[in-house]
């Protein structure tokens, strides 16, 4: 791997690893946070676009990808709903893990993968430490009903959130589209669906996020979303790092995403949680290794 390839590959933590934090440090409604961000990501993609001369694509291409974005979009509201819940230190992890679940599942019964019984073994047992990861990164020194409710209710929202982004990874897949190619697509699905939510909520009584100076403000953090998705569409290219490191080295986002909520959002842990959280997220980053290297 050389430093060009390696550099590009890490976007993804740098991207996806402090958009969470960005997200909810500028604070807001969840409608706010996603629908500044789905602008900030559409302007970066028509930027982007038009710098390197990609056509926009047509036909089914131009529709699954579409349906792509709306399925990311659809999925973080349900994450940013999760973060006014348990913060966003708690929730990436988990999001992660059921990501992580996603597509590996999706890899064994839709695209052919782990085809060996000792594949399906070693691969059984990588999902099994996804989940034991993401439970320690949850893990309470204190034990609080009330907080342990909520934790279960974040979690099935989460769970829920997960069809959206199996959508978002899956649709392209279902057309020979290039991954540059479907990135403006992907951005207007992502905008329709912030946009329909925005009207939804204005007309059940809440303000119009449409004209929140705070929807705007998230603008920025769509471009740290967007700046991700692009790297990672780069890396994972045959000639860069490939799918398959490619995927690793973008998981490697939810350290930093918990780190910098636990550090900058007040998202306090005591020391013995802090350790079992940061085993929690080695155990996630390992078992995501495994998965795409058998």
């Amino acid at each position: 791997m050389n430093t060009t390839a390696l550099l590009i590959g890490l976007g993804p933590l740098l991207g996806w690893g402090l958009y969470p934090t960005i997200a909810s440090k500028i604070g807001g409604r969840p409608v706010n946070q996603i629908l500044g961000s789905t602008v900030g990501t559409l302007i970066f993609a028509l930027i982007y676009a038009w710098s390197q001369g990609i056509a926009f694509p047509s036909g089914m291409n131009l529709w699954f990808s579409i349906l792509s974005g709306i399925g990311w979009a659809s999925a973080q509201i349900v994450t940013f709903k999760v973060f006014t819940m348990v913060g966003s230190s708690r929730a990436m992890p988990i999001t992660t893990a059921f990501q992580l679940l996603g597509a590996s599942l999706w890899g064994v019964f839709a695209l052919g993968d782990w085809p060996g019984s000792m594949d399906k073994v070693l691969g059984g047992l990588a999902l099994v430490g996804i989940i034991i990861g993401a439970y320690l990164t949850v893990w309470s020194e204190h034990k609080d009903a009330g907080n342990s409710r909520t934790l279960r209710q974040a979690v099935i929202w989460l769970a829920v959130g997960e069809i959206g982004y199996w959508a978002y990874s899956a649709a392209p897949q279902a057309t020979s589209i290039g991954g540059e190619e479907a990135f403006v697509p992907q951005a207007i699905g992502m905008v329709i669906v912030s946009v329909v939510y925005a009207l939804f909520l204005a007309s059940r009584g809440e303000k119009l996020a449409l004209v929140e100076g705070v929807s705007y403000t998230h603008i920025i953090s769509g471009f740290f979303f967007a700046f991700a998705a692009l790297t990672y569409l780069i890396s994972a290219q045959p000639d860069m790092n490939g799918l398959a490191t490619g995927f690793i080295l973008s998981q490697t986002s939810v350290v930093l995403a918990t780190l910098t909520g636990i550090w900058f959002l007040g998202q306090k842990k005591t020391t013995k949680e802090m350790w079992v959280t940061i085993g929690g997220l080695v155990l996630i980053i390992a078992a995501a290794a495994v998965t795409v290297m058998i």
